[in-house]
């Protein structure tokens, strides 16, 4: 248990230590970093939301059913992009590349 314990500890003391090496060379996370992610996420949301109405659209002229296939896809567009938006925040606040 205690080796888990030293190896956590190792972890976290070389990623303090990465994020303070990063702070003096000035490669934090700036406004730029920020605008960034805020397009992203945008367009991560509005492409599968924007599909889901074309598809929609074209379904509901070719074949019609007792529902709005706009509405329905639309909805799937929208939980679908906000998935995608979670992913890519979740995967730039972990730091992958």
């Amino acid at each position: 248990m205690s080796d888990q314990n030293g190896d956590k500890a190792a972890a976290i003391a070389r990623k303090a230590a990465r994020k303070e090496a990063a702070e003096k060379r000035g490669e934090g996370r700036g406004v730029w970093f920020g605008l960034g992610m805020f397009g992203l996420v945008g367009w991560a949301v509005a492409v599968p939301t924007l599909l889901g109405i074309a598809l929609g659209v074209w379904l509901d002229r070719v074949a019609p059913a007792g529902f709005s296939w706009t509405l329905a896809l639309l909805l799937g567009g929208v939980a679908l992009g906000c998935l995608n938006a979670w992913w890519w925040v979740s995967k730039e606040s972990r730091g992958d590349d």
